[in-house]
């Protein structure tokens, strides 16, 4: 049996993570693929920058050194995140880049164009995150995702 040559290729697999099991497992499954088709992986995390600054509004005008503290705060908090992905694919060799983004209007949003806008080929994502509820089947960042993402998308639970 020949091979199909006009199948698209898997170069570039996008793995979004906030810290929740659910995206470790998520980020482990796509270091497999990776490893096993020869893939750049990208890990990505969005500040969620809209929620932070409607809590800062309750209070009265953000100032821009708050707005800098709170972006500053959320990338140290979402470090560990990318080294505990980027320990497993240094292990078994996969390519790995890290991305920090901030979305200001929508998690969805940005992780749909991001893939768009960086020739993603397959997006691998976590069922929930960490504001899931446990009786919910898909998360509403993983439904937005698979509902307008350009490319496939994998649900790991």
């Amino acid at each position: 049996m020949s091979q199909d040559t006009s199948t698209k290729a898997i170069k570039r697999i996008l793995a979004p993570i906030d810290g929740s099991e659910n995206a470790y497992r998520a980020a482990s499954f796509a270091i497999d693929l990776a490893k096993r088709y020869g893939s750049e992986l990208v890990v990505m995390h969005a500040l969620e920058l809209s929620q932070s600054l409607a809590y800062l509004g309750i209070y009265g005008m953000p100032t821009p050194q708050h707005i800098v503290e709170m972006i500053e705060a959320a990338k140290k908090e979402a470090d560990p995140w990318f080294d505990h992905v980027k320990n497993e694919a240094d292990r078994l060799q996969v390519k790995i880049t890290s991305e920090l983004i901030e979305a200001p209007l929508s998690l969805v949003g940005e992780i749909v164009n991001y893939a768009e806008n960086n020739s993603i080929d397959l997006i691998v994502i976590g069922s929930r995150g960490r504001t899931g509820f446990k009786k919910v089947l898909l998360g509403s960042i993983a439904s937005g995702v698979v509902t307008y993402a350009h490319c496939p998308v994998l649900v790991i639970k």
